[in-house]
């Protein structure tokens, strides 16, 4: 079965005076949003010697893919790709996976995003055409202008994690399906590397006739 879902969005536009304007001129927003980086990460939950390690290359393509019903695409379109790695010390094997996005969403130091799976090394798990969810915590972006001791680690998530798999019923059994830009929060730790999240807001919807006005 396969479940689509709507997402109603609204903006909103503030109007700022001369001074206001003249403070965003000096502190320009990008245009796109985009998540970067590639990390090693510990499970909160897990002590082992394995070593985990995700890569991002994700950036905003806002209307870029149309779909069934919205021939303008959506405003969380995202292109690029997310790279997975898992050595296993019991195995003494490293399984990899790589996958293209399909969706993001940012806040400041913070971005979901969700990539189907197109490739999958000898004897991992079986992933390939299934979209995975993923999440990434910029820590330079908690405290601003507070010296780097102040601020905390980067973070990362995902939709498949043993422990916080939401994707499973309670007996395990049945699987759900992860829809665009759906994952868990940035639960685990970064041991080494790091993520750049550059937030933009997303963009307004472009004007159709065939689209109702929004709300």
């Amino acid at each position: 079965m396969t479940i689509v879902s709507v997402t109603a969005l609204a903006s909103l536009t503030v109007v700022g005076g001369s001074a206001a304007a003249s403070a965003e001129g000096s502190q320009q927003r990008p245009e796109r949003a985009s998540v970067t980086g590639s990390a090693e990460f510990r499970l909160p939950y897990v002590n082992d010697a394995d070593i985990r390690s995700i890569s991002f290359d994700a950036h905003a393509a806002p209307y870029s893919k149309p779909v069934p019903g919205v021939p303008t695409g959506l405003p969380t379109d995202a292109y690029g790709t997310v790279k997975v790695s898992h050595y296993s010390a019991e195995r003494d094997t490293t399984y990899t996976a790589e996958g293209k996005v399909d969706c993001m969403t940012t806040a400041p130091g913070s971005a979901t995003l969700t990539a189907v799976i197109t490739k999958v090394s000898a004897g991992g798990p079986d992933w390939v055409g299934q979209r995975l969810g993923f999440s990434a915590h910029d820590g330079r972006a908690d405290r601003p202008g507070k010296p780097s001791r102040d601020q905390g680690p980067d973070r990362v998530g995902f939709s498949w994690a043993d422990g916080v798999n939401s994707t499973f019923d309670s007996d395990g059994q049945k699987e759900y399906p992860v829809g665009p830009c759906m994952a868990p929060a940035a639960f685990a730790p970064v041991t080494k590397g790091g993520y750049r999240v550059q937030h933009a807001d997303l963009p307004l919807w472009p004007r159709n006739p065939s689209l109702p006005p929004a709300r």
